[in-house]
């Protein structure tokens, strides 16, 4: 399914009023968090979505997360939001969060079969401590990448073209789901005990040029207001260092043949929204702080 500039507006306003949610239970809980990814390029470049973005992005640290996560335990609102994880989906197996609005449809292509809460949605990214020295990095990436590799077999057991990695991927399948998470959990605890000098999202691999083990650790450390579309949301105060690890020159625009969204879809059902209904919304709860 192709989408068309003003259906890609709208999925983009559909994503924007999960923002809001977000960041109001964040502002009301003193909660850190920072724009990320293509959402972090997009309010320094454009002011708000880079044209052609299909998603949010969102970071924060495991600390800040498992507050983020109490906190809409008793705030969020369940009649529009859901919080999906491993412990809140059943059927859910990938290794970050997603904040999806309720009343719509989204279905990525080759994700059909998946079983999960569906719907528009936002990424929240944990970023956990990496380990320091070079041999501990090279070992945590390995377990990063096995982690990854099983959560993804669901995926994989049909969608690989291979057919031995597919067999492959049916075999890591029967790894029972609540194994590999306290795995996951065990790795992200194991190196949370101490400060780092870097850190990352265990389960997201780091293929951009300048990052190759992670992030610095100190980009959390402080915080700062940016303006998307209008509002202002968060981000790490010393942004130039991340954007400039993950994008390079990230100021110039890529070749038009890049200018695309991460993935294609089979089914979309969105809300009628507008940006001044959201920008209004953002207002009311500004005023409620």
């Amino acid at each position: 399914m192709e989408l068309t500039n003003d259906v890609l507006r709208k999925l983009q306003l559909n994503g924007l009023e999960l923002l809001v949610e977000f960041d109001r239970i964040c502002r009301k809980y003193k909660i850190d968090y920072a724009l990320s990814g293509g959402s972090l390029l997009g309010a320094i470049r454009h002011k708000g979505f880079i044209p052609w973005d299909d998603d949010i992005d969102v970071a924060m640290t495991r600390e800040q997360y498992n507050r983020f996560f109490e906190a809409a335990e008793k705030e969020l609102d369940k009649d529009n939001y859901f919080l999906q994880e491993y412990r809140t989906d059943k059927y859910y197996r990938w290794g970050w969060t997603k904040l999806r609005l309720l009343g719509t449809d989204y279905v990525r292509t080759g994700q059909e079969r998946l079983k999960y809460k569906r719907g528009v949605f936002m990424d929240i990214l944990i970023r956990d401590n990496v380990p320091d020295g070079r041999l501990r990095r090279l070992i945590h990436k390995f377990e990063c990448f096995a982690i990854r590799k099983i959560l993804y077999s669901e995926l994989g057991k049909t969608n690989e073209r291979n057919c031995l990695l597919r067999l492959w991927y049916k075999i890591l399948f029967l790894i029972p789901r609540k194994c590999i998470f306290s795995c996951l959990n065990y790795v992200a605890n194991h190196e949370n005990k101490h400060r780092t000098e870097l850190n990352r999202t265990l389960t997201i691999p780091c293929i951009e040029k300048g990052i190759k083990f992670g992030i610095p650790s100190s980009l959390h450390d402080e915080y700062v207001d940016v303006e998307f579309e209008g509002m202002l949301f968060k981000t790490y105060k010393n942004y130039v260092t991340y954007l400039e690890m993950a994008y390079g020159d990230y100021m110039q625009l890529p070749p038009e043949e890049k200018r695309h969204g991460n993935a294609p879809c089979t089914k979309l059902e969105l809300r009628d929204v507008t940006l001044e209904s959201i920008q209004e919304k953002y207002r009311k709860f500004a005023l409620e702080r």
